[in-house]
This record gives C-alpha cells, sequence and structure tokens, in this order.
C-alpha cells in the first residue's frame, strides 16, 4: 500500500502543502478497501500503530480506527517536504502543521485520561485460559484431560461468585452437540452453580432439512445453570469468516483443483447473521460477542437501543504459536473498547486474555500472557457514554478522506 500510494502521490500529487493530505487519502483509502473487500482483512492498520490505551489511541473515539490512521499518516507524510525541493517557508509550515497534528493526538488524549473515571458494577466476570496448545488440542487422547482443565478452572474457588465465566472460542475439540448430549456436559453442569451463565466457544451442526446437508457454525454459547440442567440461553454465529481457514473461497472449484486438501479444511462453515447482542440472564445484560477475526472489524457493535453494555471476544489465538500475533490481536480487539466506550471480556485458549476497560486499558493484575493458565475473576466495568464514534461511525473519516482528494481539484498555486 505505501508502494501504490508512492506511485499515486507522485503522478497525481498537488503541490508541497496539499501532498500530505493527498498522500493520507490515497494510503488510507486504500488500507479501507483492504478492511472491506472480499471480506476484508484489517489487520494492524495505521491507526491501530499506537498502543491501545495511549494518549493518542483516544482519537479512536471519534475518529475510529481509519480516521487515527488518516491523521497519524498525514502527520507523519508532513515531514517528508523538508527533504525536498521548493520554498523552505513553505516546507517548514507544512512541517510544523504535521507537528501540531500529532501534539494534539497526544494533548487530546491525555485530556481523555485524566478525566477517565472507571465505575465497576456488580457484575463478576471470570475468564478462563487453560493453556491449551493447539497441536495437543486435536490429539483424541487428551480429550479427557481438556475437558477436566476447564472444568476444573472454572469451579475453582475466589473470593467472590463469578455471575459469567467466559470460555474462549473452540474451548473444546468437539461439536456442541455432543458435548451436552453425553457426560461432558454433565461434568459442566456440575462446575457451575445456580444463576451462573458460562460464555463457551464451540462449533455446532445443524441439518435444516431432514436428510439434506449438514451446516456447521463456529458459535458461542450462553448456558445457564438453572438447577438440575444446563439451559441453552441464547446462541450467536459467527459473521466473518476467515478465508482458507474456516471457509474456502470459490469453494467448489477450489475441492475440484485438490486446493481443499492443502488447507485441511475439509468442510466450510457457515456465516451466521451480522453481529447482534445477545442477552444473558441474571445481571450482566447485554453483551456483543465477537468471536476471533469479527474483532479486528469496526462497527460490528450494536448500537441506538441495541447498544450492549460489554463486549466478549473470544479467540483462538494458540494458531499463532510463539510468535507477535497474540500481542498484535490483542491491540486490535482493545480498539474497539475505545471506539465504542464498552469494556470488553477477552478469553482465548493460550493468551493473551484481559480484561478491558472503555478506554482500551488493562490492569496488569487483569491478564494472562502466553504460556499461562489461570482464571481472571474481576468486577466488569460500566460503559462509557456513547462515543462520537459509535453515534456516527466512520463519517469523520470519509470526510478526511474527500478533504484529502479534493486537494487534486485545487487551483496548483501553493509552492
Amino acid at each position: 500500500f505505501w508502494g501504490l500510494a508512492g506511485v499515486l502521490h507522485r503522478r497525481r500529487a498537488p503541490r508541497t502543502a496539499l501532498r500530505p493530505l493527498f498522500f493520507a487519502a490515497v494510503f488510507c483509502g486504500l488500507e479501507w478497501l483492504r478492511g472491506h473487500v472480499l471480506t476484508g482483512f484489517p489487520w494492524n492498520p495505521a491507526g491501530a500503530g499506537w498502543a491501545a490505551g495511549s494518549a493518542p489511541s483516544q482519537a479512536a473515539a471519534w475518529l475510529g480506527v481509519y480516521g487515527l490512521g488518516f491523521v497519524t499518516v498525514a502527520a507523519a507524510a508532513a515531514l517528508a517536504p523538508l527533504f525536498g525541493p521548493g520554498s523552505i517557508k513553505a516546507r517548514l509550515g507544512v512541517a510544523v502543521l504535521g507537528l501540531v497534528a500529532l501534539g494534539a493526538l497526544f494533548v487530546t488524549g491525555e485530556v481523555r485520561l485524566a478525566g477517565a473515571r472507571t465505575t465497576l458494577t456488580p457484575t463478576v466476570v471470570r475468564i478462563v485460559q487453560a493453556d491449551v496448545q493447539q497441536q495437543a488440542k486435536w490429539d483424541e487422547a487428551n480429550f479427557n484431560a481438556i475437558v477436566q482443565r476447564y472444568v476444573n478452572l472454572t469451579s475453582r474457588p475466589g473470593a467472590a461468585t463469578p455471575d459469567v465465566i467466559v470460555w474462549p472460542e473452540g474451548a473444546l475439540p468437539a461439536v456442541a452437540n455432543d458435548v451436552f448430549a453425553g457426560p461432558v456436559g454433565e461434568a459442566i453442569a456440575r462446575a457451575l452453580e445456580p444463576g451462573q451463565v458460562l460464555l463457551a466457544g464451540l462449533s455446532r451442526a445443524e441439518q435444516p432439512d431432514e436428510g439434506g446437508d449438514w451446516r456447521y457454525y463456529n458459535s458461542l454459547f450462553a448456558l445457564h445453570d438453572e438447577g438440575p440442567q444446563l439451559r441453552v440461553a441464547a446462541v450467536y454465529d459467527k459473521h466473518r469468516l476467515v478465508p482458507f481457514g474456516e471457509y474456502l473461497p470459490l469453494g467448489q472449484l477450489m475441492t475440484r483443483t485438490g486446493l481443499r486438501s492443502l488447507v485441511h479444511v475439509p468442510s466450510d462453515f457457515s456465516a451466521g447473521p451480522r453481529p447482534a447482542p445477545i442477552s444473558l440472564p441474571g445481571p450482566a445484560g447485554a453483551v456483543q460477542p465477537l468471536i476471533c477475526y469479527e474483532s479486528l472489524y469496526p462497527g460490528f457493535t450494536g448500537r441506538g437501543q441495541d447498544r450492549p453494555a460489554w463486549i466478549a471476544n473470544v479467540s483462538n489465538d494458540a494458531w499463532f504459536g510463539r510468535t507477535s500475533g497474540p500481542q498484535q490481536h490483542l491491540n486490535l480487539a482493545a480498539y474497539r473498547a475505545i471506539e465504542e466506550g464498552l469494556p470488553m471480556v477477552r478469553a482465548t485458549p493460550t493468551g493473551v486474555s484481559a480484561l478491558i476497560d472503555p478506554w482500551g486499558r488493562i490492569d496488569g493484575q487483569q491478564r494472562l500472557e502466553p504460556g499461562e493458565s489461570g482464571v481472571i475473576d474481576a468486577r466488569l466495568p460500566a460503559a462509557l457514554p456513547p462515543t462520537l464514534y459509535a453515534r456516527i461511525g466512520d463519517a469523520l473519516f470519509f470526510a478526511l478522506l474527500a478533504l484529502g482528494l479534493a486537494t487534486l481539484v485545487r487551483k496548483r498555486t501553493f509552492p
């Protein structure tokens, strides 16, 4: 994207004073397309280059991560004319404006954080991280041990009884249909106390028509302990699937060419409806589930009358192994908390699991690193009033984009 933006910048850009805006518009416009075309892959947009919870990241509450990226790229590009031709006065002026924009990100962010006062709700959540490695997960010999590990962590005594317990995406290597019907479901029920809710990431199978093809979903189940048995209070099906991981684009063609066997996707998952909050029994209220990849996408959280009280992000970051991937994914997910002004509960099987406040911050005591096994027990922070971004979405980003592209039609009277 840097290369393509640079080519367009050299061929079409206006003179020195407006070039940073044009470059930012081209670069960030292409970045937005990367995040939306063909399901999109919005991994590490420029705005997320700031650590979530830092002062500059707070601008995402107004601009979203794409708008923050525009300001960041334009400010950085404003320094480039210092090393080019043209009037030194004009080049210095543009650089100063860029530094002012960067300074504004820090100042406004510090002001927002200075007024940040976390209010805790009575709802106690428990985040379970069992540290089950991806390679061991699918070894049939390990199945009972994996179930026991999750059950033990779920029932571990704590300072307060959790209202909601959160397991990660794909916690158990089994289809929910089988889990609930046998001894595993009974073990889960024994681990819960009456009134507790378990949010468990599990795949599920559904046969819409008798004798027809089965459909498979990557789901989050809300299980409510009502005494002698568990009740499925709600089910959320993942909407945005991972290409080549959860489904094969052009599936029939790829199957005929043999590519399906190469990428190890024996059968595609089906996509659920567009993300919407689910209501939980008890004090936890409405929650917006985001399963793994979905936490990369701004705007997947309910708004207006559908606004939830918190976000539950369950993910299987064990795929990353010992890389920087889990840390990057955590940072990207935390931007959804800043944009929406909502706390986020994040559960993964191997880390990083964390409780994130509505400013994108993580208390060191409310975080489990890769390789750690344990639980996080914490009271859920209260939601903030809807942010500007929560009310208008990417409108300011598109206004900035239009401003940058409009420099093409300005008369080239600038030195």
